[in-house]
């Protein structure tokens, strides 16, 4: 992924972050014509240490329907990609109040290069389903407890393929109209977050975290003295 010096993020727990939390996934491998691309939720190991280092040197879980000639095509250790993409949003000309301008559209991508294990031992792939239902009930659902559905998850568990994904390298565009004034940006980040859309709301918190994080690094570096 190409991503401009300016829209990088110095801090690599960023990245992280993206993964945690928006976690569907697009796994990408060769095809036999083009490459294979399937949506599909992705957690963390649960040894995963806790931290504040990027996603490069951890391992995802994540799982398919085995019926998906992508499922088929995975091979142990073969290299594939995943694309994890956060909130964006149209940013209006007429927010900059000056011409001449051009729209754009602002957004957050982190994409992992990596390799792949599919897991073929029954067991251990219907643990990964329970530790995906565990994780995603922990941050995202109402608590749901999983005991009386362990017979279910039997039941479709030989349809379910389940993989490992080691991540080798690690990128991250956070596109944040960085390259505009901070009264600019600000104007940016208020008309998301009154826009009306969860979306926004989500895109203007990001963006105000982003800019507070970048300001509080560049008041705490270290100057120079005689």
């Amino acid at each position: 992924m190409y991503v401009p010096t300016i829209y990088q993020a110095e801090d690599r727990a960023w990245l992280r972050r993206v993964v945690e939390q928006y976690p569907l996934a697009t796994l990408v491998s060769n095809g036999p014509r083009v490459p294979y691309a399937t949506h599909l939720p992705m957690i963390f190991n649960p040894d995963t240490p806790a931290g504040d280092a990027g996603p490069e040197g951890v391992t995802l879980l994540g799982h398919l329907n085995r019926a998906n000639a992508h499922w088929d095509s995975l091979t142990d250790g073969g290299d594939a990609q995943l694309i994890f993409t956060g909130p964006h949003g149209y940013v209006t000309p007429a927010v900059y109040e000056s011409t001449p301008a051009a729209p754009t559209w602002n957004f957050v991508s982190v994409h992992l290069l990596g390799k792949v294990r599919p897991i073929t031992d029954f067991e251990e792939t219907l643990r990964v389903v329970q530790l995906t239902v565990q994780a995603y009930e922990k941050d995202f659902g109402d608590g749901w407890e999983m005991d009386t559905s362990l017979d279910y998850f039997r039941a479709i568990g030989p349809a379910v393929g389940a993989f490992r994904f080691e991540v080798e390298s690690a990128d991250g565009m956070f596109k944040l109209s960085q390259e505009q004034s901070p009264e600019i940006r600000k104007r940016v980040t208020d008309r998301f977050g009154t826009d009306g859309t969860w979306r926004g709301r989500e895109l203007a918190a990001l963006m105000r975290e982003f800019d507070h994080a970048g300001r509080t690094r560049e008041s705490t570096a270290p100057t120079g003295g005689a």
